[in-house]
């Protein structure tokens, strides 16, 4: 028979084990949800991204223009997501677009709206995407510092410089105006897979890519920046970001756009519209469907729009207007698909106003 005390000690630990089983399990601490909202077939549907921490790649490729802004607002954001890489490719505004179009890309930076070519290619493939304005930026105009009697070009000496039928006829510094020394005219600019490139021509020319072909084109503005730098007699063009970053080895030229006022691009002309007609916004395009597979992109982009105005500035760009930011994060918001250009460059026109008008 059992002791007493021995009876007393099993009964003790009995009681302690269903106690034990009778206590609720403990609740793990909550993970943070994250809700966006999708509209699809003009439902809304809410959607919760898996539970976690976020983790994953953001591929991104196209305009060298936007890069810069994309790599900086991506390492801030890294610093909150370490486990979520942003690699930033640079083919172009356009070679961007044919990736992008294939799939091959989450978001493609864009230093010009989509053109119809490329509204059409992701439509063959069923792709939609989002386009997003994230800062403004001027085409810059220059020479070789040592060029002593440029200051001032209107658009018609532009065009008269750079349209198709210039191409071998146009050949000397004399021939653009009256007075000018007869030097040689040597040409330097993005090469025709570059946004630059189509806006400029589409500015200046009258058309998307109609452009002489006699000049030294590269799809890397820091090749543009030595090429201009030692060669006296030269004139080209690229983003204002990269001639601030250069600005000691290049001559700006002020623009007339026919008014009679030679305006330089700085950062509050480009702003209010008064360095016309070479002013341009600038975009990213982010593959639709790919924001409700991969939380990372939705989490990018948000910080993306509500950090842009303090970071743009950072790069040697022009931040949009709070409420342009807010207009397009509402696009995003409400997975507006499409662009508000409509394959059509329209120089001259306002977000604000288009944004508005989609509303």
């Amino acid at each position: 028979m059992l002791s007493r005390n021995l009876r007393l000690s099993i009964l003790f630990v009995a009681v302690l084990a269903l106690l034990a089983a009778c206590q609720p399990a403990p609740t793990a601490s909550p993970t943070p949800q994250v809700f966006v909202t999708v509209v699809k077939e003009r439902e809304v549907v809410e959607v919760t991204p898996t539970p976690g921490p976020v983790e994953g790649t953001i591929l991104v490729d196209g305009s060298s223009t936007v890069a810069p802004i994309t790599i900086a607002i991506a390492e801030e954001f890294q610093k909150l997501h370490p486990e979520v890489r942003v690699p930033v490719g640079i083919s172009g505004t356009g070679g961007g677009f044919k990736k992008f179009c294939l799939g091959e890309t989450d978001i493609s930076n864009a230093s010009r709206p989509i053109k119809k070519s490329e509204i059409e290619a992701c439509a063959q493939n069923n792709l939609e995407y989002i386009e997003l304005p994230v800062a403004f930026d001027g085409l810059a105009v220059m020479v070789n510092p040592a060029n002593d009697f440029v200051t001032c070009l209107t658009v018609e000496e532009l065009k008269k410089i750079w349209e198709p039928d210039a191409e071998g006829k146009v050949t000397s510094w004399a021939q653009v105006r009256a007075g000018f020394p007869d030097r040689p005219l040597s040409l330097y600019g993005p090469g025709v897979d570059s946004g630059t490139f189509d806006y400029f021509t589409e500015a200046i020319v009258g058309k998307a890519k109609a452009s002489r072909g006699d000049f030294l084109a590269s799809e890397d503005d820091n090749v543009l920046v030595q090429g201009i730098a030692g060669d006296p007699n030269a004139l080209g063009y690229f983003g204002l970001a990269y001639y601030e970053e250069n600005r000691d080895k290049l001559k700006l030229v002020a623009i007339d756009a026919g008014d009679g006022n030679c305006v330089l691009p700085t950062p509050e002309t480009v702003a209010n519209g008064t360095y016309n007609p070479l002013s341009r916004p600038l975009f990213i395009y982010v593959n639709r469907a790919r924001t409700d597979q991969k939380d990372e992109i939705g989490l990018f982009l948000k910080f993306y729009l509500e950090n842009a105005k303090k970071i743009v500035p950072d790069v040697g760009y022009i931040p949009l207007t709070d409420e342009i930011y807010s207009l397009a994060l509402q696009r995003y918001e409400k997975r507006v698909v499409g662009s508000v250009f409509k394959g059509e460059a329209q120089i001259g026109a306002t977000l604000e106003d288009l944004l508005k008008a989609e509303q």
